[in-house]
């Protein structure tokens, strides 16, 4: 598929998660971990990469000067206005535009993130690239995604794929430290959580290609003993659940001066 090609698929398919994606509960979990890993303060300006719905945009922006956010799909910021009048939040803005190519000047942001989108993007590293170069020297870029230990990263793959076609490729564990190594971030942390999801729950908040939500639950249901996929499922009652693993990386920008 190409780029042209995926972008469709990515916008139609957030067009039409928009409003059960906001309001999935576990998309508002785990903040706390992503503003102890950032540190923000009040002088920063900052960008939300993949911003969606805008819930960590919304979330930091009491903690940071001024947040923008930037998505690829109009619906996802539309959620994210409306959640800002909601919040009667002052200082955030929303673009529209592409990951890979930020429409920013070099070292505009003291603080840049992105989660749960690293999955999404043919090429991570592009994306990564371009979040360096527009945060500032001594300024931090952060990354939030889905990561597995690399023998269950096919299953994953193969799994999410069932739910939303423009997923692309879970990076393993390995991957996603590589990433941030090469992409020349410095004093690197990383920290992990788990999102814990019902299978209905999050199917009802997802777009799943024909038939996938049988294979989805088939999967799962198969996977409570295995755990080929990596997401630990079980069954709460009656209620099959998982909890998909998140790795959280943050950096500091070098100063190409050297101070």
């Amino acid at each position: 598929m190409d780029s042209r090609q995926h972008d469709s698929l990515t916008i139609e398919q957030f067009t039409r998660q928009a409003l059960p994606f906001a309001r999935l509960p576990g998309h508002s979990t785990s903040m706390d971990v992503l503003v102890e890993m950032a540190s923000p303060n009040v002088s920063m300006e900052m960008l939300d990469v993949a911003c969606g719905p805008g819930l960590v945009a919304c979330h930091f922006a009491s903690k940071v000067r001024h947040v923008t956010g930037i998505d690829l799909t109009p619906e996802m910021l539309r959620q994210a206005r409306d959640l800002q009048t909601t919040r009667g939040i002052e200082n955030a803005e929303w673009i529209e535009g592409y990951a890979d190519r930020l429409p920013f000047d070099e070292a505009s942001f003291d603080l840049v993130v992105t989660r749960y989108s690293m999955h999404h993007f043919q090429n991570p590293d592009a994306v990564l690239r371009e979040m360096v170069r527009v945060c500032k020297p001594g300024g931090r870029v952060l990354v939030a995604d889905v990561s597995l230990p690399q023998e269950h990263v096919e299953h994953y793959d193969e799994l999410e794929r069932y739910r939303d076609p423009s997923h692309v490729h879970a990076l393993s564990r390995g991957e996603f430290a590589d990433a941030l190594v090469s992409s020349g971030l410095q004093s690197l942390r990383f920290a992990e959580y788990k999102v814990d999801l019902a299978v209905e729950e999050q199917l009802a908040a997802s777009v799943p290609v024909k038939g996938g939500a049988d294979r989805i639950r088939a999967i799962l249901r198969d996977d409570v003993e295995r755990n080929q996929c990596g997401v630990a499922a079980y069954y709460d009652g009656e209620v099959l659940r998982y909890a998909i693993p998140i790795v959280v990386g943050v950096g500091t920008v070098a100063d190409p001066s050297g101070q």
